[in-house]
């Protein structure tokens, strides 16, 4: 019998075990994909702790990267050994009032790894054709995984705001997706400001391509904003509500707050706030299968690439630690084979 390794949690806030079970066969519209990469996300902790109505033993993941190695019945345009991505869009319904108006990323049974099926934490996950975006030759399989998820979340957030080439953009946190968001609105032509915490990171920001810096524990940062001009775009991506909020008086006239960082936390904003200057604030969810291709191919054309460290499956529990302590070098990603 062959058999494959996953990381499974057993109870909310339980340990990681690593576990052999029997190898799954793809069904009708499913393909099997051996896991090279997996990205670690700050989600996956809401998984582990049932924050959402996940089953148990869970197996998280929602970032991976790896090859076909199986398909099943009525898969027509993938075969084994081609190289996909599958992000936290893993799968729609194709019947619910957004599927049917096209609007996949809103759909109303949308099916996360780790969620709706075992996810990437292992050496295989099975998945519906539905999830798959190919990865180009130039992006490696550690790299294209953090960009099913923290990349084609920044990508799509910056790119259907209303900010155009040469306009102010800001970017609130320069961590897992900051780092990433930074990159791109340097790329997409924005004159793109870093907001962090501490002077330490400015010389970051400025390699990652920002062009200002401000240092949100060193004064007011709407002022700071606003001295530069004021933004036609704060990009959250921290998971700070009260950072957020902190921002919506630096935006211009007609700005956006465009959410993409998680917070249960309420953002605070007055109508007076928004008013008189008709800002608005507003999330954004990550993207389809067809996005994530887009953000990988922009990325390799430009050079965009997660900053990463790597684990083997035998050190999940270390990686994930690693995450929530937020020592790491931005993104964890294990490497299951």
């Amino acid at each position: 019998m062959t058999t494959f390794r996953s990381a499974q949690v057993t109870a909310p806030g339980a340990p990681f075990r690593i576990v052999e079970t029997e190898l799954p066969t793809p069904g009708r519209g499913q393909v099997r994909v051996t896991v090279e990469a997996c990205g670690v996300c700050r989600t996956d902790a809401a998984f582990v702790n049932a924050a959402f109505p996940v089953p148990f033993p869970l197996v998280a993941g929602h970032e991976i990267a790896g090859r076909v190695d199986a398909v099943g019945d009525d898969v027509a345009e993938w075969a084994p050994g081609d190289r996909v991505a599958v992000g936290w869009f893993g799968g729609h319904c194709g019947v619910c009032a957004p599927c049917r108006a096209g609007d996949f990323i809103h759909c109303v049974r949308l099916e996360v790894p780790g969620w709706a099926y075992p996810g990437g934490y292992a050496e295989t996950v099975v998945v519906p054709v539905t999830a798959l975006a190919r990865i180009p030759d130039a992006i490696s399989a550690v790299e294209a995984a953090p960009m099913g998820c923290a990349g084609v979340a920044t990508f799509n957030g910056l790119r259907r705001s209303t900010a155009r080439a040469g306009d102010l953009v800001a970017v609130l946190g320069l961590g897992g997706l900051g780092h990433l968001a930074v990159q791109f609105a340097a790329r997409m032509g924005f004159e793109t400001v870093a907001v962090a915490r501490g002077a330490a990171r400015a010389e970051l920001a400025a390699e990652l391509g920002a062009h200002h810096y401000i240092d949100s524990a060193d004064g007011d940062v709407a002022a700071q904003l606003q001295a530069l001009g004021g933004p036609r775009v704060v990009l959250a991506t921290a998971g700070d509500s009260a950072a957020m909020s902190a921002t919506i008086d630096g935006l211009a006239p007609a700005g956006e707050l465009v959410v993409v960082g998680a917070d249960p936390a309420p953002i605070e904003v007055s109508p007076f706030q928004i008013i008189s200057t008709s800002r608005t604030v507003h999330g954004h969810p990550s993207g389809t299968p067809h996005e994530v291709e887009e953000t990988l191919r922009f990325a390799a054309l430009t050079g965009i690439r997660p900053l990463t460290e790597t684990r083997p499956l035998d050190e999940v529990q270390a990686a994930y630690d690693r995450m929530l302590s937020g020592e790491a070098r931005y993104r964890m990603v294990l490497t299951p084979r």
